[in-house]
């Protein structure tokens, strides 16, 4: 496992991690839904309860992180020996702010694409947890037209608040879940850290050493060109209802609007959006002549238009005239009052789809391609036109419901 550091978890915990990542003769069980009952666990056991349950999946505020990156910002543009260093090199030093960081290095003009990420459960199943913190770490790269990961590492906080039972049934299995995604990627995870937390916290480390034609650096559209997403909007919406099937006050809310078998569809189809990796969308980036995108997550659709449409060369700016939303969300989303802000753009996405400018022209191709692959549709959610840097979702988008995917 590599350096794999343990900070007070017992031993029998690593044994069981070492055996994950070694390989488990079981695999084909671990396939299955997770059902508590089975792994000798209490029925209502539920792994978002280990989650922050104050604030869980919050993120800092966009503007609050904009401010800090502006300042290190200037602190590397204020010149200083670590920007010497860089001088010589015709590859620019670029990042912050953006999906990855990309390092020029000293050896025969290759660059290091790095991202991290981690996040709390957000979903019961440990399987599903793992195979969607591994989709959403390797998610920056793909956003930035580079397919293929050099290395993973796993970053995992133990919750203090399982059980030894739990932690020895759901660990391995989050575990399980994050490899199998990074070998989905044609990778391997050789590393990483476990530390006990109050919360249980699942991450990683993706890592690549590129030529300056493997990755897209996004800021190159131009007026005409159209927005593609690839994947629905409305996970958070989904995972919420799906808790809220416990919670009869909340149920109670949304039940005139969505029933039982709607929300388990829809939380299903968010498990499977979530857990798919961008490898392909990322990959017929290059194919489309794409010029530039971005993944949305936590800050949603709107917040990762603004950040992209902020780092263009081009006076440009971004306008959303589409939103493609998992089945009966939008109007779950809607019987909430303002709480999620679907259709305002602002509803946390966990590993979402990329959104990526395409010359008009080729815009259709794309998505027709990426349906041939996948069987999964993309969809053109807006237009590129002369701006100054911002993106905006027009009053009355129109909603486009993506059914379960059987």
């Amino acid at each position: 496992m590599g350096d794999y550091q343990v900070t007070g978890v017992q031993q029998d915990t690593l044994s069981a991690v070492q055996l994950e990542l070694g390989g488990n003769p079981n695999a084909l069980a671990l396939r299955r839904p997770f059902d508590p009952l089975a792994h000798d666990l209490e029925a209502s056991f539920r792994l978002t309860r280990f989650a922050d349950l104050k604030g869980r999946g919050c993120k800092v505020p966009q503007e609050v992180l904009n401010k800090l990156v502006e300042g290190l910002q200037q602190d590397y543009n204020s010149g200083g020996d670590h920007e010497h260093h860089f001088m010589h090199l015709a590859i620019p030093r670029i990042g912050i702010g953006l999906d990855c960081s990309v390092t020029p290095l000293r050896h025969g003009g290759l660059v290091l694409v790095q991202t991290t990420d981690f996040f709390y459960p957000l979903v019961d199943d440990p399987y599903m947890m793992g195979k969607i913190a591994c989709a959403n770490v390797l998610s920056d790269l793909y956003a930035m037209g580079v397919t293929e990961c050099d290395n993973m590492l796993m970053l995992l906080g133990v919750s203090t608040k399982m059980t030894e039972k739990e932690r020895d049934v759901v660990i391995p299995l989050i575990m399980r879940g994050f490899k199998d995604s990074a070998l989905e990627a044609g990778t391997t995870v050789t590393g990483g850290q476990t530390v006990v937390n109050p919360w249980c916290t699942i991450g990683g480390v993706a890592s690549t050493v590129a030529q300056p034609n493997e990755y897209i650096v996004p800021d190159n559209a131009v007026v005409g060109d159209v927005l593609v997403l690839t994947k629905p909007l409305g996970t958070q919406v989904a995972v919420n209802a799906h808790q809220w099937l416990d919670q009869p006050e909340r149920w109670n809310r949304i039940k005139l609007v969505v029933s039982e078998e709607d929300v388990r569809k829809a939380y299903h189809r968010a498990m499977d959006s979530m857990a798919r990796l961008n490898r392909i969308a990322s990959r017929l980036m290059h194919k489309y002549n794409a010029h530039g995108a971005t993944d949305v997550t936590g800050f949603g659709l709107l917040g990762h238009a603004q950040t992209l449409a902020s780092h263009q060369k081009n006076e440009v700016s971004f306008v959303i005239h589409n939103l493609p939303v998992i089945a009966k969300m939008a109007a779950v989303a809607k019987a909430c009052g303002n709480m999620f802000q679907l259709l305002q753009g602002h509803s946390a996405e966990t590993s979402g789809g990329l959104l990526i400018c395409l010359p008009r022209e080729q815009a259709a191709a794309y998505c027709k391609d990426i349906e041939k692959q996948e069987g999964y549709q993309a969809w053109i959610i807006g237009i590129v036109e002369k701006g100054n840097r911002t993106a905006r979702i027009i009053d009355k988008p129109r909603v486009i419901e993506v059914p379960a995917k059987e």
